[in-house]
């Protein structure tokens, strides 16, 4: 009999205190909806705003256009022996190692990928004569691909370098090429590298070096690589004044490395 009134105590207890709890004020119009889910009208007691509808929603997928990807490159990442075909046997074209005769990143510029017998291998532009040259590397020897939208033209012809970015010119200016005894190369190349803080002014204040190479100054320090740098002869421009770099007045150069990230294609017409 004792538990039975204990019990019953204990309900009284639980009944009171759920009537000491507010309700929350509605509005009238809450009221009327009887039919309202519970969250709509809670939702109206806190004034909370319901959720968008729908809170996100994936847009139609799209190729990107041509000109908004320009170039693909990656960082050498392992040492690695490029080869003529994608194949473990092939016959090797050229070792490369993880960073420059610089101390910079030792990129390549990615032309097409393909996979044989589950391996990846990766078709690159090279650094090496013949200009020109092409190769293939497993795609382990490369670190992440990074992308540009921009592509210099360097035209022998008129002395002038345009830079586009998306297919549109967005800097021009006159340089200086390679005499006739020593040219600059034609052909299709990249941005390797870029330098400044020269303690040389001939130099200017900035440099890029590029995978194009010399024919002819092969016994330069490291190879007769064409850059692209600024002069202290600014007088000598446009003209055919060079060992075969591309020179520009130092302003020029200074645009262009606001311009022109390193990975760039370059084409020498």
């Amino acid at each position: 009999m004792r538990r039975f009134a204990v019990g019953v105590a204990l309900v009284a207890v639980l009944v009171a205190a759920s009537k000491a709890i507010p309700e929350p004020d509605l509005t009238a119009a809450d009221a009327d909806r009887t039919n309202a889910p519970a969250a709509s009208l809670r939702r109206a007691a806190t004034g909370v705003p319901p959720p968008a509808s729908p809170a996100f929603s994936v847009g139609e997928p799209r190729l990107l256009e041509h000109a908004e990807t320009t170039g693909r490159y990656a960082p050498v990442v392992n040492p690695v022996a490029a080869v003529e075909s994608p194949r473990p046997d092939a016959d090797p074209v050229v070792s490369l190692l993880p960073t420059t005769d610089e101390g910079t990143d030792n990129v390549v510029l990615v032309l097409g990928e393909t996979r044989r017998k589950g391996r990846s291998w990766v078709h690159v532009r090279l650094p090496v004569l013949p200009n020109g040259r092409t190769a293939w590397m497993p795609r382990s020897a490369l670190g992440g691909y990074r992308f540009v939208r921009t592509r210099l033209v360097v035209d022998r012809a008129r002395l002038r370098a345009t830079l586009f970015e998306a297919g549109r010119p967005v800097f021009s200016a006159p340089i200086g090429v390679g005499t006739a005894a020593a040219p600059t190369p034609a052909g299709e190349f990249y941005v390797r590298l870029k330098l400044a803080g020269f303690d040389d002014p001939f130099y200017g204040p900035v440099a890029f070096g590029t995978s194009a190479r010399s024919a002819v100054l092969t016994d330069w320090p490291g190879g007769g690589y064409i850059g692209i740098h600024g002069t202290n002869a600014p007088e000598l421009l446009p003209g055919r004044v060079s060992h075969g770099c591309v020179r520009m007045r130092n302003e020029d150069i200074v645009e262009l490395g606001r311009l022109m990230p390193v990975g760039t294609p370059l084409t020498i017409l």
